[in-house]
């Protein structure tokens, strides 16, 4: 019996060192972003993203949980304009400062995740234009700590960010897109 024992504590260990050591083999930064191609020009599509409260028309987290409670600060749109959210468990607590603003071009957001987890990582929105149309694409990125990389492996076995939010980013666009060319 005290042998058994002492071989489910081993097989525990090795099991548990394995997840560790596979962890530490996982990437310290993550980029998930998605593009879209709009049938508008970038000066059309700009504001959509520079204003904070023009995302309630196209965000695909505004309908996860429309009950969040929503707090604007700063300047209506551009570098300064701030959003906090505090809603369920769909999308949690956080807060977004518009940094840096080329119009009509590109807006980089700092993000900053309170609950469920707290993270702070970056969100980067550019508009190139194409022939008629405008690329835009939504990018975030973030250094990945090595317990998110352990959560990582032990809640799901490869889940990545772009598992995470990837989907949700191309519906954002989707979203996006019908507003600007309408």
């Amino acid at each position: 019996m005290l042998k058994t024992f002492a071989y489910i504590a081993a097989a525990l260990v090795v099991v548990v060192a394995g997840i560790l050591i596979y962890a530490a083999t996982r990437p310290d930064t993550f980029r998930v972003q998605r593009s879209a191609s709009i049938k508008a020009p970038p000066e059309k599509i700009f504001p959509l993203i520079n204003d904070l409260r023009s995302w309630s028309a196209w965000s695909p987290y505004e309908k996860k949980d429309p009950a969040m409670k929503r707090t604007f600060g700063g300047p209506a749109s551009g570098k300064g304009a701030v959003y906090e959210w505090d809603g369920d468990k769909n999308v949690g607590k956080g807060r977004m400062e518009i940094t840096e603003v080329t119009p009509p071009n590109k807006v980089l957001i700092k993000l900053d995740f309170i609950k469920p987890f707290e993270g702070h990582h970056t969100a980067e929105f550019t508009m190139e234009p194409k022939s008629d149309n405008t690329v835009v694409t939504w990018a975030m990125y973030g250094s990945h700590p090595y317990f998110a990389k352990v959560m990582g492996v032990v809640m799901g076995l490869f889940i990545n960010m772009d598992d995470m939010i990837g989907n949700d980013f191309a519906a954002g666009l989707a979203s996006l897109k019908a507003v600007a060319e309408k």
